[in-house]
């Protein structure tokens, strides 16, 4: 017998209001852990949305109550898809660029999710995030 593909598909849209994104982020999480069982990879899975979607927030909706910020998750074999897109009016941003020197914090958040994923993809307002499970 093969080993058993895990395989799991969440999407959903949450407005742009930090309290509403708590709740969201936790609801995801608790669907997830029920197929993750390994805790750092969990932690990691937390940074990554956060970071993700309260940049959308901040960034992509400026804080705007009335847009939303999508979410789709995928869990497909050994590979998390993180897919965030937002309303706004997407970014150009090179990881590569970023000088932690600076001590900038515009840039920070996508440099943790460039650290804590396999694969980061910036495609106008939307952000791709593939993790592999080791």
């Amino acid at each position: 017998m093969g080993v058993m593909e895990l395989s799991f598909i969440f999407q959903g849209s949450v407005r742009s209001n930090l309290d509403d994104i708590k709740i969201f982020i936790k609801k995801v999480l608790n669907k997830v852990e029920n197929i993750i069982h390994d805790k750092d990879l969990i932690f990691d899975l937390k940074l990554i949305l956060n970071e993700l979607i309260i940049n959308s927030v901040i960034h992509g909706n400026q804080c705007n109550d009335n847009k939303y910020v999508k979410l789709f998750l995928e869990i497909a074999g050994d590979t998390i898809r993180i897919e965030v897109s937002d309303e706004g009016e997407g970014i150009d941003f090179d990881i590569a660029s970023y000088n932690p020197t600076e001590l900038k914090c515009c840039g920070r958040g996508l440099v943790i999710v460039d650290g804590l994923s396999d694969e980061v993809y910036i495609d106008n307002n939307r952000i791709v995030a593939v993790k592999y499970m080791e």
